[in-house]
């Protein structure tokens, strides 16, 4: 077992991406900008992050966090203007520190809330939810992107692994 996957705690979720293919490798390409300090992604003065995973063999493109969409606060706190939301061009390539370009990527997210209770103060009586942008959801899918935390890190192929994005969201 891969050393991400111990030690998880009962809030705790983790996986690894793989794509549609079984590939495990990745580039990062992302809307926002860098963090000197810290090496990781953050949004910009302008408009939330926006990060995908590509595969490097059939280019498919994997949604990891749209600061818009994934977590509590942009689910229920956080109004956007169109134009925030329609100038997020994702045209920077993410390089670590070692100079690498292609990854596996490793995702921890981090659940506090008990939406089993929250869900049906939250929900209309056909059982949906309305997030502050309109956007109708269902009570599996606010469980599954309600998190409160996310962590986002890469493992090089050195073996070097590293943060590149970090957010709290609650």
């Amino acid at each position: 077992m891969p050393p991400y996957f111990q030690d998880l705690i009962d809030i705790e979720w983790c996986g690894q991406v793989q794509s549609p293919t079984h590939s495990k490798r990745f580039k990062i390409k992302y809307y926002g900008e860098i963090f000197d300090d810290y090496q990781l992604i953050c949004a910009t003065d302008s408009a939330p992050e926006l990060i995908y995973a590509v595969d490097t063999e059939s280019k498919e493109e994997i949604l990891l966090f749209d600061g818009v969409q994934h977590g509590c606060d942009p689910m229920f706190c956080d109004e956007f203007i169109p134009e925030q939301l329609m100038h997020r061009p994702v045209i920077h390539q993410f390089i670590d520190q070692d100079q690498q370009d292609v990854f596996e990527v490793i995702i921890k997210v981090y659940h506090n809330i008990d939406y089993d209770e929250e869900v049906e103060s939250l929900s209309n009586t056909a059982g949906e939810i309305e997030l502050i942008s309109g956007k109708i959801i269902s009570a599996d899918q606010l469980k599954a992107d309600g998190f409160e935390f996310i962590k986002i890190n890469v493992m090089n192929s050195p073996g070097h692994e590293y943060s590149i994005f970090e957010r709290e969201l609650a």
